[in-house]
């Protein structure tokens, strides 16, 4: 009897640590992120978006290169590890959408159309 109590404490045990580990995983999207589209009609455009979480969805704004907000992001669909961020920029209702190569790329479309690639910005400490 004392085996078979110890083996099913075991198991618990098991379920618990799992699950504590699945909840303590980082959330991967929120952060700074220098962004290249390709190819559009006025050539090829650096952008980085900020993101961030608040009360559970994501969001942020889009800077150019020298850090000045261009627009907000007005809505952020999450769908698996794959986003898609909608914002207005230059009068045109555009969509980005992004997933993770690694810990610190994403790739991605802007409108489906035109091939953007990405990197986190690494804060210095």
């Amino acid at each position: 009897m004392k085996k078979l109590s110890f083996i099913f404490t075991l198991i618990i045990g098991l379920f618990i640590s799992l699950n504590l580990h699945a909840q303590t995983k980082p959330d991967y999207y929120p952060g700074k992120w220098n962004v290249l589209v390709m190819g559009t009609p006025n050539g090829d455009s650096k952008m980085t978006f900020v993101l961030e979480r608040k009360d559970g969805k994501l969001g942020g704004v889009v800077q150019d290169s020298t850090g000045k907000e261009l627009t907000k992001i007005t809505s952020v669909e999450e769908k698996d590890k794959t986003i898609t961020a909608a914002f207005t920029i230059q009068s045109y209702d555009v969509t980005l959408t992004l997933d993770p190569v690694d810990d610190d790329h994403v790739k991605g479309s802007l409108m489906g159309m035109f091939d953007a690639k990405g990197a986190r910005v690494k804060e210095s400490k």
